[in-house]
């Protein structure tokens, strides 16, 4: 049987009844070898966590980002609760490793499918919302997902300034931008880079940042700045 002391100090949840967790674990086949198990299959909570991701995500980059359209917020959300991000951060949490499986599913691979990964994070989301309530599982929701939302919000600043400023320099110089690293310092688990964007001969701007992506984003934010003050 599968540790849930353990893994409520992993997940940072103390189940008042840790069998609702032990049920988020309970993978269909498991049930078809083991029909005398007092408990049902994840698939109830799983449709119960999938609903309250989608919910607590909307509204936090409803209230984060009050500029963008409808139709961006939708995208915003599918990036985010979309199955390989899901799968992602449960193999984080070690969740398949919890999975009750029945013989087959485990010797096909079972604990590291990302379909099944991606669901038993719902099904665990969906059990901390029946034992703990709204703002728990909100508060959890947040805490697993917090790398994945700030890379996509540092993805679309990305993508916003660099925009910005290729339509600036493509309407007025009629040529686009190019960057150019310039300079990687420190150890591989720290470096930082430093990022030139450049148009024709001139540098318009320079940026540093924990990745080459974050150095682009700083880069164009001052080249923006720069002909801003022209």
């Amino acid at each position: 049987m599968t540790d849930i002391v353990g893994l409520q100090t992993t997940l940072g949840v103390n189940f008042i009844d840790p069998s609702i967790l032990q049920q988020s674990l309970v993978h269909r086949s498991y049930l078809n070898e083991n029909p005398d198990l007092p408990l049902s299959s994840n698939e109830r909570l799983e449709f119960l966590g999938d609903a309250v991701l989608g919910f607590v995500v909307a509204e936090e980059i409803y209230h984060r980002f009050p500029e963008l359209s409808e139709g961006d917020l939708t995208k915003f959300r599918s990036a985010l609760v979309r199955g390989e991000t899901l799968s992602h951060i449960a193999l984080s949490l070690n969740l398949g490793e919890h999975l009750y499986l029945g013989h087959g599913e485990e010797e096909s691979g079972g604990r590291r499918r990302p379909r099944n990964l991606s669901c038993v994070l719902e099904a665990v989301i969906g059990a901390v919302l029946v034992d703990q309530g709204l703002d728990a599982a909100k508060g959890f929701i947040l805490r697993i997902l917090g790398s994945e939302m700030e890379r996509a919000i540092e993805d679309k600043l990305v993508a916003d300034y660099k925009s910005r400023l290729q339509q600036i320099i493509q309407s007025g110089r009629k040529i686009t931008p190019v960057y150019r690293t310039v300079e990687e310092v420190g150890p591989d688990h720290a470096k930082v880079f430093t990022v030139e964007v450049l148009a024709g001969a001139s540098i318009l701007g320079q940026g540093s940042g924990r990745s080459k992506r974050a150095a682009e984003m700083e880069a164009a934010r001052k080249a923006l700045e720069s002909l801003a003050g022209e």
